[in-house]
């Protein structure tokens, strides 16, 4: 039977591996026909229309696109790494779009029976056969719970975990081929992208990762009144089901009518701004993907949000970088926003730090003369980003994420009201994470968290001094030593051999002579030799004491 699985997983492995060099093979014919005059001005004849010929990025996107749902989520994430490919390419991708096409609704109805164990209408009053809307991983449908509640059911797609185990194990199969041919790929990391990748998405198909992350949502949002988290029913939910509320309301474009209902856009744009930065800068847990489609706007200016699968997580350090750049850029210091930037790379020290703040400050001085409130903040910390891509920084994988919020909260925010500045609206969480972080309280943690440091290692030393002596007694302690330069150490040692051969040389010569010269006759050949190792002895000592290379 393990056999009988294991065949047919490569045979499924072989047939999408084939799919997919078929599809890089015609796209590759393709550019190629494109390049020659002959074949260009065929294709141009013939394919116009169809629009045939594009760019290398336009290919790249279109490959994506066929190869499916997984390339496409992949090509979503690349969109949002600067680090990593090119603006124009990041440009590219960012078009890229799951419109997925939906999936048997009488398959899906039956995957929701089996996932709840029993017949649907013992969990619901009523379910609407045919799905709202449908995704790369899953599909929705609207149901009335056995409570009276309107709620949607999320389900899985059928066999798509399969699906993309085997595009993830051929994706990293290419990544380390292309690693092979290009030595240079690994600055980047490509292979580990891929595995981080992998978690995400991984993580995605699990529907109670996104439950759980609602439920945390929630918790959080428990007393603005602004904010509406759905109800997660978690008794029924499962990995491969999701059972939430239903919500409902205005999208963000719908202005007419918003105001025709009575709602103000700027109280709305201020309300999910606001919402946004609380997740940030107040919590460090924020919805990593909050586009428009995500929000309905309902009564008062109330934001509901939906869609909980991926999120991101920040570091306090990373909290403090920003409020510490925000200060930085609000006060138009390029130290603290350079200090700041270093700091988020872990670099306590760094030796182009000089040219690094004159970039910055270069920087600053080509906004310097706008009011702070008319500042592109997104922008500015884009551009800083790849300041420190061109000194070659390496920063965390979160903050690219961050980047990507932040610019859907400036645009969210701008569109519905133009007159909204998030620089000043991020400004005071700013503020207050710095207050924060030199309270009295926070010091005396850091003093308390000091001294238990020195009072461990003070306790625990005598212990660690008697494990390091049994070691060296018992011949059992090594040390590894990692060279960056081979090439230095091999001349190293050569220029040491030479020295302690020389001197062995010159050593053996004086010691020969003074025995000649003390038991054997005197003859002028000793009394030779002995003066000429003498002054090579002399000779050498010199070279040692004073370092010079031979």
């Amino acid at each position: 039977m393990f056999k009988i699985f294991r065949f047919r997983l490569y045979y499924h492995q072989l047939i999408r591996a084939l799919a997919i060099l078929y599809i890089l093979f015609r796209h590759w014919r393709i550019n190629w026909m494109s390049k020659s005059k002959f074949f260009r001005s065929f294709i141009s004849i013939r394919y116009k229309s169809r629009g045939i010929i594009h760019t290398r990025e336009e290919r790249i996107r279109m490959i994506l696109e066929e190869l499916g749902p997984t390339f496409i989520k992949f090509g979503q994430i690349l969109a949002d790494r600067p680090d990593m490919v090119s603006e124009k390419l990041r440009l590219e991708l960012k078009k890229l779009q799951t419109n997925a096409k939906p999936f048997s609704n009488k398959i899906a109805l039956q995957l929701i029976e089996n996932e709840l164990g029993g017949p649907i209408d013992k969990i619901f009053q009523s379910i609407d056969p045919n799905c709202i809307a449908a995704a790369s991983i899953g599909q929705v449908y609207k149901a009335v719970y056995k409570d009276g509640v309107d709620v949607i059911v999320k389900v899985q797609r059928p066999g798509i975990e399969t699906k993309i185990q085997l595009d993830l194990y051929l994706m990293k199969l290419i990544a380390r081929m292309a690693v092979k041919e290009y030595p240079g790929l690994t600055v980047v990391d490509i292979v580990g992208f891929v595995d981080e990748f992998g978690i995400t998405i991984k993580q995605e198909m699990d529907y109670r990762i996104e439950a759980s992350n609602a439920l945390r949502f929630a918790e959080m949002f428990r007393e603005t009144s602004y904010c509406k988290i759905p109800r997660v029913y978690m008794e029924i939910s499962t990995k491969k089901i999701l059972v939430m509320e239903y919500v409902d309301g205005f999208k963000p474009h719908q202005l007419s009518e918003m105001k025709a209902a009575g709602i103000d856009p700027k109280v709305v744009a201020e309300n999910g701004t606001h919402i946004l930065l609380k997740m940030i800068l107040q919590h460090g847990f924020f919805q990593a993907d909050p586009h428009p489609g995500n929000f309905f706007i309902q009564e008062n200016g109330r934001l509901a949000l939906v869609d909980f699968g991926m999120v991101g997580m920040l570091k306090p350090a990373h909290m403090n970088f920003l409020a510490n750049f925000t200060i930085g850029i609000a006060t138009m210091n390029a130290k603290i926003v350079t200090s700041a930037l270093l700091t988020l790379c872990d670099k306590k020290y760094y030796h182009d730090r000089d040219d690094l703040e004159f970039a910055i400050q270069d920087m600053l001085n080509r906004f310097g003369y706008l009011p702070y409130e008319k500042m592109d903040f997104t922008l500015m910390l884009n551009e800083c980003i790849q300041i420190m891509l061109k000194h070659q920084l390496q920063l965390p994988k979160s903050i690219y994420l961050l980047l990507k919020a932040l610019a859907i909260i400036e645009k969210f925010g701008y569109n519905l009201d133009p007159t909204i500045s998030l620089p000043m609206l991020i400004k005071p969480y700013a503020q207050e994470l710095i207050k924060q972080k030199i309270s009295v309280k926070a010091i005396a943690t850091d003093l308390y968290d000091t001294v238990k440091d020195y009072v461990d290692l003070i306790r625990d030393f005598p212990g660690e001094i008697n494990q390091i002596l049994y070691r060296i007694k018992e011949g059992t302690i090594t040390h590894d030593i990692h060279v960056k330069d081979s090439s230095a150490l091999a001349k190293t040692a050569m220029s040491f051999g030479r020295i302690v051969s020389l001197a062995m040389i010159v050593g053996f010569m004086l010691a020969g002579s003074i025995v000649m010269t003390i038991w054997g006759k005197p003859v002028w050949m000793g009394n030779l030799m002995f003066a000429t190792s003498s002054i090579f002895a002399i000779w050498v000592l010199l070279r040692i004491v004073f370092k010079t290379k031979f």
